[in-house]
C-alpha cells in the first residue's frame, strides 16, 4: 500500500513537472471562419453572381406572383363592400391559388440555387484547406481553430482575412493569362 502510494505521488510529481514544462513553450494559435473566408473570396462573389443572373427569370416570376397576389388582397380589402360574395370567394380562391403556386416555385428555386451552389463550390473546400495548411507553415501555427468554436476571439488571433487572401491568390493564378 505504502509503495501504491509512493508510486502515485511520483507519478503525480513528474505529471505536473511535464505539464510545467509543456505550459512555459509558446502556442500559437488562430482562429478563421471558414465560411466567411469563402464568401469574401473573389471566386465566389463571381459564382454567387453567376448562380443570381441562371436564376433571374425565376425570381422575377416569383415576385411577379406575390405581387398579384398582394394587389388582389388589396383590391378585395378596399372593395369588398361593393364585391358580391361570389366574386369574393372567386378572388380568394385565386390568393389561394397565387400563394400556393409562390410556395412551391420558391421551395423549387431553393433547391436549384442549393444544388448548383454545391456543384460551383465543390471544390473550394479543398482550396481552404491548402490555405490554412500554407499558413499553418509560413506563419508557424500550432493551433487553427474554426470562429464558431471561440465564444470570444481577439482580432490579433483572427486568420480569416489571410485565408480569403490566399484564396484570392490562388483564384488570379487559376486564371488564364490575357
Amino acid at each position: 500500500m505504502h509503495i501504491k502510494r509512493t508510486t502515485l505521488t511520483i507519478l503525480g510529481a513528474l505529471m505536473l513537472l511535464f505539464g510545467a514544462s509543456q505550459a512555459s513553450a509558446e502556442v500559437k494559435v488562430a482562429v478563421v471562419d471558414v465560411q466567411k473566408a469563402i464568401l469574401n473570396s473573389e471566386e465566389a462573389k463571381r459564382l454567387l453572381a453567376q448562380i443570381q443572373n441562371e436564376f433571374k427569370g425565376q425570381e422575377d416570376q416569383i415576385r411577379k406572383i406575390q405581387s398579384d397576389a398582394a394587389a388582389m388582397l388589396e383590391r378585395v380589402q378596399k372593395d369588398s363592400e361593393v364585391m358580391s360574395d361570389a366574386e369574393k370567394r372567386r378572388i380568394q380562391q385565386d390568393i389561394e391559388t397565387k400563394n400556393n403556386d409562390f410556395v412551391y416555385l420558391r421551395q423549387k428555386l431553393q433547391r436549384q440555387i442549393e444544388d448548383r451552389q454545391n456543384e460551383l463550390f465543390s471544390g473550394i473546400d479543398k482550396k481552404v484547406q491548402r490555405a490554412i495548411e500554407e499558413l499553418v507553415k509560413s506563419e508557424d501555427y500550432d493551433l487553427v481553430l474554426p470562429r464558431q468554436a471561440a465564444l470570444y476571439v481577439n482580432d490579433v488571433y483572427n486568420i480569416t482575412r489571410k485565408v480569403t487572401e490566399k484564396l484570392n491568390q490562388y483564384d488570379a493564378q487559376a486564371k488564364p493569362k490575357q
